[in-house]
């Protein structure tokens, strides 16, 4: 009896070791899986934060460009036409209201829009700036520190004469930038996030107080690393992480810092409790099977609550799909991403969630992952909520088919859809007249750039007749609401298949894809003529100006530069006539141009 007992307790104690190393074995599979998930979907997350900082710092360069295609500058020592010019436009700034100046070619300063609490000529970080100046790029300094102050410099070339002939150099002060604000929405409890400048010195911060500070030194040799990278190191005696994104065009690195254990978070941690639970089961199996039973079904029980915990409360959406796309499993989040109750998507497609513009590619995508063991997929697609609405997600999808554990693709998809809205809102004012809402100068050269790939297009030079006069008598905000007037009515003139874009101070052009025929570009050109000397009503005073149009027919395949510049030559011979009230008319091959009042 004692032998079959004994028995009994070696077959007990033998399954529940089988069964604890199965156990060890699938939790550890299980635990690579979900790291694997995550650092993945954590570098997508800094490619993303990294790459917004970077266009958020060439939006300021362009700002600058922006000045200099608005003004014409002396470059004269001292001179107070430029000051004139570097104050308003520096009031006028969102970004570089500090200040505004010009320097020469060798870097001596002209003229500035202040006279003091500017960096010396011999601080350090100017040299990054003056590096990327020589190779014929927009510069971006580092950190330089006046009177308590953290300030950064933003430089682009002066053109002239097909040479560069000074530079246009903006100061901001870091702690009131565009770049510091997108730092403060990224604030969390559990990680910081940090700007470092070439140098490793803080440029933002979601910490206000870190600004200006050296980052790690740990970190500091990982600044001219291009890409996302993992760098662990520790903060005294606390595992810190960091996902470090480098290689941005001004020369700084993107940050986000926390510590280990945040990182890993409570995965890493319930993992070490089901070890010990497993292991505790081990020693109450010489208890006999009955308790080896018991203990089993107490332990799958709780580790359905752990697992069903882990996902409750998370922001990101993580599934199980079976090798047609079926979904298996779909985590409690499923609620408060997508609106789906609990459960309610498993048996369901995939692709019936899928925007049907997004499903082609999606499914390519699966199916090749499928046939790659190990394998990873990233792509941004629209989902389908439960309210029909469709909102952007961005997926990560891994084939864990031969893992035991999961058996499936697991993806997890988080929502990007304010990113998104953001991304299309950066690229559309990058285009975009902010005064006007128009297209800009760079929006209407792609456009004409496409357009004279494969049809005619007939180009029109609108230039307003008394423009300057209205600033000067009755100010820039009677004369900004007259331009906002006046690409109103010349929004009414034309087509829907036409464009009409501001590309200066007072300058619009006007694309008529398809057109070579001098009759209807001269009805259009009329039309716009009448309209802008129709008068005017702002502010309970009537203003009347006039336009200077210069239109150029433009067959296929010429070169765009060419048929803007030949409309901007021909619209000057009508100022250089005596504006709108006269006109003049020079003709050539089939890419003519001509003058009208």
């Amino acid at each position: 009896m004692r032998l079959r007992n004994w028995i009994a307790v070696v077959v007990s104690v033998l399954l529940l070791a089988a069964a604890g190393v199965v156990g060890f074995v699938v939790n550890r599979s299980a635990l690579r899986a979900a790291d694997t998930v995550h650092r993945a979907d954590s570098s997508a997350l800094g490619t993303n934060n990294g790459t917004l900082t970077g266009q958020l710092q060439v939006n300021s360069a362009a700002e600058l460009s922006q000045i200099l295609v608005e003004h014409a500058l002396h470059l004269g020592k001292d001179s107070a036409a430029d000051r004139g010019i570097l104050a308003a436009a520096a009031a006028k700034s969102t970004t570089f209201q500090y200040g505004l100046l010009t320097a020469d070619l060798n870097g001596n300063l002209l003229t500035s829009s202040r006279t003091s609490g500017l960096p010396s000529a011999g601080d350090a970080g100017w040299a990054p700036m003056e590096a990327q100046l020589a190779e014929g790029q927009a510069g971006f300094s580092d950190i330089m520190i006046v009177d308590g102050v953290a300030l950064a410099a933003v430089a682009v070339p002066i053109p002239g004469n097909d040479s560069v002939i000074g530079y246009l150099i903006g100061l901001n002060q870091v702690t009131k930038t565009a770049l510091q604000s997108y730092a403060v929405r990224l604030s969390a409890e559990t990680h910081t996030t940090l700007v470092a400048d070439s140098s490793g010195v803080v440029g933002a911060s979601s910490d206000r107080n870190l600004i200006g500070t050296k980052i790690a030194s740990a970190l500091q040799t990982d600044l001219d690393v291009d890409g996302v990278q993992f760098v662990e190191y520790k903060a005294g005696k606390t595992p810190m992480i960091a996902i470090v994104y480098g290689g941005l065009p001004s020369g700084w690195t993107y940050m986000r810092i926390q510590t280990k254990s945040s990182f890993d978070g409570v995965v890493h941690s319930r993992s070490q409790t089901l070890n010990l639970t497993l292991l505790a089961m081990l020693l109450i199996g010489v208890a006999g099977i009955s308790v080896l039973g018991y203990r089993t079904q107490v332990t799958r029980r709780r580790a359905d609550e752990r697992f069903q915990a882990l996902f409750q409360h998370a922001p990101d959406l993580v599934s199980v799909l079976d090798g047609r796309g079926r979904i298996v499993f779909s985590s409690p989040s499923a609620m408060a991403v997508l609106g789906y109750k609990t459960g309610a998507l498993a048996g369901h497609s995939v692709f019936d969630l899928i925007h049907p513009e997004d499903e082609p590619e999606m499914r390519q995508r699966l199916s090749r992952l499928l046939d790659d063991l190990d394998g990873v997929v990233r792509m941004q697609c629209r989902a389908r909520s439960a309210d029909g609405e469709y909102r952007w997600f961005e997926f990560t999808a891994s084939n864990q088919m031969h893992n035991p554990a999961l058996s499936g693709v697991v993806i997890n998809a988080r929502d990007i859809s304010e990113n998104r809205a953001f991304q299309e809102r950066l690229t559309h004012e990058a285009q975009h007249d902010p005064l006007t809402g128009l297209p800009n100068r760079r929006r209407m050269q792609d456009v004409l750039d496409s357009s004279l790939a494969s049809t005619p297009v007939a180009v029109l030079f609108v230039d307003l007749d008394g423009f300057k006069p209205v600033n000067d008598v009755h100010g820039h905000e009677v004369g900004d609401e007259l331009l906002r007037q006046v690409s109103d009515r010349l929004t009414a003139c034309v087509r829907e298949t036409d464009v009409l874009a501001r590309v200066g101070g007072d300058e619009f052009v006007v694309l008529m894809p398809g057109v070579l025929s001098e009759k209807d570009a001269a009805t259009m050109s009329g039309r716009i003529r009448y309209v802008l000397e129709l008068p005017f009503r702002i502010g309970g005073q009537e203003i009347l100006i006039g336009a200077s149009i210069g239109v150029h027919l433009a067959p296929a395949a010429e070169n765009p530069d060419a048929a803007l510049r030949a409309a901007d030559h021909a619209m000057y011979a009508i100022k250089h006539a005596g504006g709108s009230r006269r006109a003049g008319v020079s003709g050539g091959r089939m890419g003519r141009h001509r003058a009208s009042d």
